[in-house]
């Protein structure tokens, strides 16, 4: 019988190896889940896959799951690095779970001219992206990066990497995409509630390794827009197609 209940742990994972819970961990399986010994749950790191573990010892603090059996391999997403402008609290731990979700590798906030907000919590926005692996079924947990300055990142991009901007000036340009460019690093940018500046539009614009596109003839909230951005990557390039 598979386990319903999964859990992100920063441990090795393999046949007979001994999982030591935290303190929080072992609250939430055996105070707020109710498992006891012999419980199931299904244990992922992010690098050994997926694996059905039994519960060994149970405490109010502490207790030691024993793993059974790889129930998945690990299945790491595409190459792709999804950078956007963080916007208020909630909507920005929305776009962090949805990127997670829908298979960024790597997600980067970034600090545009017209960005809101001037600093975030790196170590919350990790924990969103654990808990929305965690729900979603997946075995990768992508890395959240620390804010940093949209101009720095560019200066430092690195070769071969191509990147959609999603320019809200832009009405209609679909994201027109050749076969061969299918596998390649990609990083896809939206910018923040107030749009990106006429600079930062420029410089985008002119770099080789930069495809604009529209999202639609109406302008969408930074959320919205992280989703549509990913669903029209995806659907291109990605692992749905």
């Amino acid at each position: 019988m598979s386990a319903k209940i999964r859990l992100y742990v920063e441990h090795p994972l393999g046949p007979g190896q001994s999982v030591e819970l935290t303190r929080e961990q072992a609250h939430y399986l055996f105070g707020v889940m109710r498992l006891t010994v012999g419980g199931q749950v299904a244990l992922f790191n992010g690098q050994d896959g997926e694996w059905q573990a039994e519960v060994a010892e149970a405490g109010k603090r502490g207790g030691v799951l024993t793993c059974v059996e790889q129930t998945k391999p690990l299945q790491r997403p595409p190459d792709l690095w999804f950078l956007f402008a963080p916007i208020k609290k909630a909507r920005t731990d929305f776009i962090v779970e949805k990127a997670a979700e829908m298979g960024a590798a790597r997600i980067m906030p970034v600090q545009t001219e017209f960005t809101n907000s001037e600093r975030i919590r790196q170590d919350r926005l990790q924990a969103h992206a654990v808990e929305a692996a965690e729900q979603c079924g997946g075995t990768f947990v992508p890395e959240v990066a620390d804010l940093q300055r949209l101009d720095r990142v560019l200066d430092g991009w690195p070769e071969g990497r191509q990147l959609m901007f999603c320019n809200e000036a832009e009405v209609g340009s679909a994201l027109r995409l050749a076969a061969h460019e299918k596998g390649l690093p990609w990083a896809i940018l939206i910018g923040p509630e107030g749009g990106f500046s006429q600079r930062e539009r420029a410089r985008l614009t002119a770099l080789p390794y930069a495809h604009v596109v529209s999202l639609g003839p109406r302008i969408l909230r930074a959320d919205t827009a992280a989703v549509a951005a990913l669903t029209m990557w995806q659907q291109a390039l990605g692992d749905w197609s």
